[in-house]
């Protein structure tokens, strides 16, 4: 938890700009992400939509709600859904652990969670460094995607998660939170 708390501090300091980059990113073109993983692949979103990291807790279930929504928390006095980004990528289950983390986000004016297997760090990615998702065509939609990113030879793919957090398909989210 060393390292979430670590995270947490870096979070904390991107997110003490009011949603303004810092002056040294904003001049070389970088942007802040913070990275997850799930199964062996790593993702970025931005940093300015993370609120906080904490351990996963156990949630209070919602009938009816798809599988993917977990339930939701009490997050000192606001309710917040929790969505488990595995089901939601079809990724297949796992067993909760010491590593499983859930990610707060600020996204449209509202306090969502996600599940994810663990958080890494948070880089800065230079404009040159993000190539453009690429087209699938029908076969597999890039919509919640802004990128994929390089860096020391590993590639991180960039969502866009106001849009996943958003989308249609997440509306029940809004219902839930209340």
């Amino acid at each position: 938890m060393a390292e979430v708390q670590s995270i947490n501090s870096s979070v904390a300091n991107a997110s003490g700009t009011n949603g303004r980059r810092d002056a040294q990113s904003a001049d070389a073109g970088g942007q802040e992400f913070l990275v997850f993983t799930l199964g062996a692949e790593e993702y970025g979103i931005d940093i300015l939509k993370v609120q906080e990291i904490r351990g996963y807790d156990n949630v209070t279930r919602i009938a009816n709600a798809p599988e993917f929504i977990k339930g939701v928390i009490n997050l000192r006095g606001i309710i917040v859904p929790i969505v488990d980004m595995r089901i939601k990528f079809r990724l297949g289950r796992v067993d909760y652990d010491h590593q499983t983390v859930v990610i707060i986000l600020n996204v449209a004016h509202r306090v969502v969670g996600m599940v994810v297997d663990g958080v890494s760090d948070v880089l800065t990615l230079a404009t040159d460094q993000i190539m453009p998702a690429p087209e699938f065509g029908a076969t597999l939609t890039t919509e919640y995607l802004t990128g994929l990113g390089t860096v020391d030879g590993r590639m991180l793919i960039l969502m866009d998660i106001e849009k996943l957090m958003t989308s249609r398909e997440m509306a029940l989210i809004e219902t839930i939170g209340g």
